[in-house]
């Protein structure tokens, strides 16, 4: 089988292609995991979730898109096959509203030995970002290389992503990959690391487009739209920096959590399920935080990459 990445063939030589380092042996070690994270730009831990509690997440997830209409009539919701579509025109990827008051899921992101494993690697108490990314996959095309910072960056520079598979992912539904050493190249990703897709030229070519809502982000150079990625071709984004496009067979209670400067993707959905998973972020509480990903004082839900994130600067 052909492995790719937005469409693109990856190498899968021993130089180009490898499988994620396992650290469950550190995982009640803060320092070693510390140390990890530093050296790596990743911590990959196998079953340091319980499994139980992510099938009953699933579960209630599925049963979301079983009552949408999304899952093909007659199958079972587990197995979250997509609805076939003649026109071909059914093709998911972010689905927040499968997290909304989903509390079996919020118990697996937010509770447990979750929180308990961010409190080793942060060494002190954690605050968790109110938004959470879910994602339902359909089989098409993967997700670009990108950094998180870019889209979370006006906070804490010590900021983690946890990326929990919400079902057994082989390979060939196309789980998360991330390049190895991505995260010390600076030297190459600095200017990009640097940019903040909610902020735009406000004396710039596309600033009435921005502001309108028109187009989402600019690309800090060109002012054209842009989706906040740093390439959309994996395989020379590899042979640009060097490294392996890093990844496994995930199971459900498998935990990858990553540094803001780690260019990650994610294979190609070459299966006929669904892929579910979530992306979740975590400080220390006594860092600063991104307005655009905690609740409000009043409640109110997160502003996001709305309208109201936007912040213009003179170009």
């Amino acid at each position: 089988m052909k492995l790719t990445s937005r469409q693109k063939e990856l190498e899968i030589t021993d130089d180009a292609f490898g499988e994620l380092r396992d650290s469950t042996a550190a995982l009640s070690d803060g320092p070693a995991l510390r140390q990890r994270m530093t050296h790596d730009g990743y911590l990959f831990f196998r079953g340091a979730l319980n499994r139980d509690e992510v099938i009953q997440a699933r579960q209630e997830c599925v049963r979301r898109l079983h009552e949408a209409g999304l899952l093909e009539p007659g199958s079972d919701p587990m197995e979250a096959i997509p609805r076939r579509s003649p026109d071909g025109s059914l093709n998911l990827y972010f689905r927040a509203e499968l997290a909304e008051d989903n509390l079996p899921l919020l118990k697996v992101l937010y509770d447990g030995p979750m929180m308990e494993i961010f409190a080793r690697l942060l060494d002190g108490p954690v605050l968790h970002y109110d938004f959470t990314w879910m994602r339902a996959v359909s089989p098409g095309g993967g997700t670009a290389p990108h950094c998180d910072k870019v889209y979370m960056g006006r906070g804490t520079p010590k900021l983690f992503t946890a990326w929990t598979p919400l079902g057994d992912i082989p390979i060939s539904v196309g789980g998360l990959i991330i390049l190895e050493g991505s995260h010390k190249r600076q030297d190459i990703t600095g200017n990009y690391l640097a940019q903040d897709v909610d902020s735009y030229c406000e004396n710039g070519p596309a600033a009435e487009a921005v502001q309108t809502g028109k187009i989402h982000w600019e690309h800090p150079e060109t002012h054209e739209a842009w989706d906040g990625a740093f390439s959309h071709d994996p395989p020379a984004l590899r042979q640009q920096l060097g490294g392996r496009w890093l990844t496994t067979n995930y199971q459900m209670g498998d935990l990858l959590i990553f540094s803001m400067a780690a260019l990650h993707a994610s294979l190609d959905n070459q299966g006929n399920t669904i892929r579910l998973s979530s992306d979740t972020r975590y400080q220390r509480t006594d860092e600063p935080v991104d307005e655009r990903w905690i609740n409000g004082a009043d409640g109110s839900k997160p502003i996001t990459h709305s309208l109201a994130a936007k912040r213009g600067r003179i170009c």
